[in-house]
């Protein structure tokens, strides 16, 4: 499977909105909040066997490595944050054992670094992190040299699929191209014919970048492709680009130089509903954020993210004040690892990492930590089926079936529309 690009198939769903006053969230709210309501719906680590379940669940020592600053910190940071925190506190009310330390990333591949040589100072035995695959990218050889399993729940570059040293790494997020189709299909069923596809220099923005022009192609759509630097002082050149190549549609693969670039595109006259954000750009602020004196000039614009269902972003929602961004994926990390350690019976990271994919597969399906730790203690093999979706894990650490909600601006207000189950396929 390694190496392979996958297919993919998606069933959408509608969903209600929750509208809520915000509140409690970070200052990228302001303006609007919704949250939807969706339907329940590299080598082999060198590891001992799988320890038998212990009775006690040993203490698990989780890092986590995610923004607090940063220009990840307004538009995801927030919900991966929450994620975690919520899961460590479920866990430990239904017997798990779980210490949570804390570490900004700050979007950094410079301060990353020295946040996790502090968190393995202080004892982690696993890290939640970090949020962007760049990020991730300036840690994951040090924590394979000291073989400290990490899970990523916002990481969907293909390259930690194939990458040698990603055998202690795995995700709860589906690679790129779960991403790339949600945006393909949304975008021809919009009647573009001709996209260009501007992203930002980096792993994330390339890669994606690629699997969209693929998918794309696959629907019959023209695409031509623009990358800039995301440090830029100015974005106005890469918008004479994009406007000289004549396109009816834009793709938009950037973080929070995002707001930026679209507000420049709404200003030399490109509709918002010819305009199509990646998930880095989710953010229920964004239409007041482009434009505070009127939001209404994004309506139409559009952007997925990898979320949970209903009842889990609603409690997401509540302790940012809207954003629910990867929340689920980090809520799923923390569960995973401790399930792991559980069923290892220990904190040895070769036999956390050993053990996790096949909890999430192939067993008796569980839907919690409390109610697959019963049932590990017994010696059952699980199948936790997370907040996030049923995961599936295969042999590299992906996880081969995600939840996506569908976002677009109206009447200056960001909404989501629909929910996007996708499974990718061998």
């Amino acid at each position: 499977m390694v190496g392979i690009r996958r297919g993919i198939a998606a069933s959408f769903a509608a969903v209600a909105l929750i509208a809520a006053a915000c509140g409690g969230g970070d200052d990228s709210q302001d303006g609007a909040a919704a949250t939807p309501s969706a339907p329940t719906s590299a080598t082999e680590p060198t590891a001992a066997p799988v320890a038998p379940p212990s009775d006690v669940a040993p203490e698990l020592v989780i890092g986590r490595v995610l923004p607090e600053t940063g220009p990840l910190s307004a538009s995801i940071g927030g919900a991966l944050i929450a994620g975690v925190e919520l899961a460590v506190d479920d866990i430990n009310a239904q017997g798990g054992n779980v210490k949570l330390i804390a570490g900004d990333s700050a979007t950094d591949p410079d301060v990353a670094p020295e946040t996790v040589n502090r968190l393995l100072g202080e004892g982690a035995n696993a890290i939640i992190g970090a949020a962007a695959s760049g990020v991730s990218q300036s840690i994951i050889q040090t924590l394979y040299d000291t073989q400290i399993p990490q899970c990523g729940a916002s990481n969907t570059s293909p390259s930690f699929s194939t990458q040698a040293n990603a055998e202690y790494y795995f995700r709860t997020v589906t690679v790129a191209v779960g991403e790339s189709q949600v945006m393909a299909n949304s975008m021809a069923s919009r009647g573009a014919t001709n996209v260009a596809i501007a992203n930002r220099a980096d792993d994330y923005g390339s890669s994606l970048a690629r699997l969209l022009a693929d998918d794309l192609a696959e629907l019959g759509v023209v695409s031509q492709t623009v990358t800039f630097d995301p440090n830029a002082p100015s974005f106005d050149a890469t918008v004479v680009q994009i406007v000289d190549m004549g396109v009816d549609a834009v793709a938009l693969i950037a973080f929070e130089e995002g707001i930026a670039i679209t507000r420049r595109l709404i200003e030399v006259g490109v509709p918002g509903w010819a305009i199509h954000l990646s998930a880095g750009q989710f953010d229920f602020g964004m239409p007041g954020r482009v434009n505070p004196a009127d939001p209404s000039v994004v309506d139409g614009v559009r952007v997925q993210s990898p979320s949970g269902g209903g009842d889990f972003n609603q409690r997401i929602f509540e302790r940012t004040g809207g954003n629910v961004n990867f929340g689920a994926q980090a809520y799923d990390c923390a569960v995973i690892l401790a399930l792991a350690a559980l069923t290892a019976g220990g904190v040895d990271g070769p036999r956390i990492i050993a053990a996790v994919p096949e909890i999430t597969r192939s067993g008796q399906k569980c839907r919690s930590y409390g109610e697959c730790a019963e049932l590990v203690v017994q010696g059952v093999d699980i199948d936790y089926d997370g907040v996030s979706g049923p995961l599936e894990l295969d042999d590299v650490g992906d996880t081969t079936v995600g939840r996506y909600v569908l976002g677009e601006v109206r009447s200056g207000v960001l909404e989501v529309i629909e929910t996007v189950d996708v499974t990718l396929d061998p």
